[in-house]
């Protein structure tokens, strides 16, 4: 009797701690079964760790809490057991692994205001029979051909009990037989890894890694298998080649890109992810309005000279800013053979200098196109009033010894080309305006000459007399049948005569004034003479200038019949056109000798006889200047010494 109420009593305070810890649990934050399970086999150790003791459920360093551990079917608390169970804080070791021991398994931490439960789950499974790794088994890939290396996946395993300053060891093992580190030059331990030189066939195997050590006294090992499969693809260690650890300059408020490319040797594709970092922080926007972001990772496939794949990643700045320059901006590679990385610092650049110099010079190019086109069209209104503002820069030609500004040459009466428009013009218009209205003095072969004079001499002196020749013609001046025919006869002739009286005076009874007017001969060989001499002296001896003044429009095929000396001289400095002023033989009309008598009681002057209009500019652009600087023949002699 008595031991029966003993046993009911015993049995009521194990229900009743029962209902109080499913009490307990049941207020407590469920944080449900992990999702990682733990698999083992009888004989081996087994870690669980509770995630509960995280900065994501409650701050663990400030906050004091305590960890208790159940077992889930019966909701025992669990505690140490000597070679069987160890619990350290949210860590429960299983120290020699039954069948029994499958199952699941609660964390409570309960901290002052809080409670948290969590469910960890142990998987134990028997071995499969005549066969030496796990049931369990990860699959890892080997590249054939080339140097490569398994990861053994207890990590979390020697990371643990390095923090209880426990020594470990690792052992490797191909299917049953186990791997010596640098076995046959093929295999080398490397902390975690195991490294295989020259992967081939053979190593398409099961590979088990097992981590021996002691724990609380208690000697024992954890294994895990992993099944390697070889493969012919394979992928080197990627290799970055832009950016290249380089400086860049860029304008503030510009856009600005740059490309990250990098080339991974191998076949197959290769599980690379190019990223940008600046200040250690991934730049992960891909699109705008982000002011910064990065494009779409682009690849390329390339077979020759390497094969491999090309990677690209733009860096985009879609307005740059002051806090964007003198950082680096780093590209990096990350694959399962390494990190390489690349960068570029961005900084200001200089200022454009060009832009402002290619602004001025072409300013100063415009302008001088612009001044050299203004010049030729209005050359002689510049000129004429550079000489008017500026009369001291030009010598005095009052001192070079000539009589005349200008010696005039024309068709006389009864000559060839002779009208009596002509005639109006060289003895009344012409003087009316250089002499009268603008201060030039000229010799006019019809008005000036002296009576008795040779037609030599007098044509010769009068020439060496003028600083200019005004060779006066129309039409057919030059073009007339006789004068064509007789100028190539007479033109050697008069010219050799020329030049022997020059060193005599002709005893010649025949002088300007003493043929008669209807004497054809004589005119036309003071014509010729002052033809000859003025090519001669214009071309040859460059001593002389010669102003040949139109009178007539001059039509090509009548410019054909020109002397050649004319020609050549028209075409070298032009001609000074009269016909342009007066197209109609009716405004030739209207400049006769008694409208020019009429208008010399007028004040101002008809604007074909004004100086200021086109024609008569040219012809003022064309006369000598009238300057004021003084020219002392002692000192020029000296000089010229």
């Amino acid at each position: 009797m008595g031991l029966s109420s003993a046993m009911g009593s015993f049995l009521f305070l194990f229900g009743l701690c029962g209902l109080c810890a499913g009490f307990i649990q049941g207020n407590c934050t469920d944080y449900k079964l992990q999702f990682e399970r733990v698999f083992s086999v009888p004989g081996d150790m087994a870690m669980l760790n509770s995630t509960l003791v995280s900065p994501d459920v409650f701050n663990f360093t400030t906050v004091p809490y305590n960890i208790t551990w159940y077992e889930s079917d019966t909701n025992q608390e669990m505690s140490t057991q000597t070679g069987r169970i160890l619990i350290r804080g949210e860590t429960l070791w299983f120290l020699n692994v039954t069948l029994d021991d499958d199952g699941e398994y609660v964390t409570i931490v309960r901290t002052p205001s809080q409670c948290y439960r969590q469910v960890t789950k142990l998987v134990v499974e028997l071995p499969v029979t005549g066969e030496c790794g796990r049931p369990r088994t990860t699959e890892q890939t080997l590249t054939r051909g080339v140097n490569d290396k398994l990861y053994c996946p207890l990590k979390h395993y020697i990371d643990k009990l390095k923090s209880y300053n426990i020594i470990t060891s690792l052992v490797w093992y191909k299917g049953c037989d186990p791997i010596m580190d640098g076995q046959a030059g093929k295999y080398t331990y490397r902390d975690t890894k195991l490294m295989i030189n020259t992967v081939e066939a053979q190593h398409n195997s099961f590979f088990t890694c097992t981590l021996k050590f002691t724990l609380s006294g208690t000697a024992g090992s954890v294994s895990e298998t992993i099944n390697a499969i070889v493969s012919e693809a394979y992928s080197l260690v990627p290799q970055v080649h832009e950016p290249a650890n380089e400086i860049i300059k860029a304008h503030i408020g510009s856009n600005f890109s740059k490309r990250c490319l990098v080339f991974v040797p191998g076949i197959g594709f290769p599980f690379v992810d190019i990223t940008w970092m600046v200040r250690n922080k991934f730049i992960l926007k891909t699109h705008p309005p982000e002011r910064v972001y990065t494009s779409e990772q682009r690849s390329w496939r390339q077979d020759a000279p390497i094969k491999g794949i090309w990677l690209e990643r733009l860096l985009m700045f879609s307005e740059l800013k002051k806090n964007d320059f003198y950082i680096n901006y780093t590209c990096r590679a990350q694959s399962s053979r390494g990190y390489p990385e690349g960068y570029f610092t961005l900084m200001p650049a200089d200022p454009n200098i060009m832009l402002p110099i290619g602004t001025v010079l072409g300013g100063v190019m415009v302008l001088f196109i612009i001044s050299v086109i203004i010049y030729y069209i209005f050359k002689v209104d510049i000129v004429l009033w550079f000489r008017r503002a500026f009369p001291f820069l030009y010598t005095n030609k009052d001192l070079d010894g000539k009589l005349y500004d200008a010696y005039v040459a024309y068709p006389a009466p009864c000559a060839v080309g002779f009208s009596n428009e002509v005639e109006t013009f060289a003895l009344n218009i012409l003087p009316q305006v250089l002499e009268n209205a603008c201060g030039y003095k000229l010799f006019i072969a019809g008005r000036d000459c002296l009576p008795g004079q040779a037609i030599i001499d007098s044509v010769e002196e009068s020439m060496q007399a003028s600083r200019r020749l005004l060779l006066l013609y129309t039409a057919s001046t030059f073009t007339s049948k006789r004068h064509t025919t007789s100028t190539s006869s007479n033109n050697n002739n008069i010219s050799k005569s020329s030049s022997n009286n020059r060193e005599r005076k002709t005893s010649d009874n025949s002088s300007c004034l003493s043929f008669d007017v209807s004497d054809e001969l004589y005119q036309d060989t003071r014509q010729q003479l002052e033809c000859v001499e003025a090519m001669h002296r214009a071309l040859l001896e460059g001593s002389f200038k010669v102003i040949l003044v139109e009178l007539e429009e001059i039509t090509p095929a009548q410019l054909a019949l020109f002397p050649e000396s004319v020609r050549h001289l028209r075409k070298k400095q032009g001609a000074v056109c009269w016909w342009k002023t007066l197209r109609t033989r009716q405004m030739w009309r209207a400049c006769s000798r008694e409208d020019q008598k009429k208008s010399e009681h007028n004040t101002h002057l008809s604007p074909s006889l004004s100086p200021s209009s086109r024609f008569w500019k040219e012809m003022r652009y064309h006369m000598p200047v009238k300057g004021k600087r003084v020219v002392y023949p002692e000192k020029t002699a000296l000089l010229n010494l």
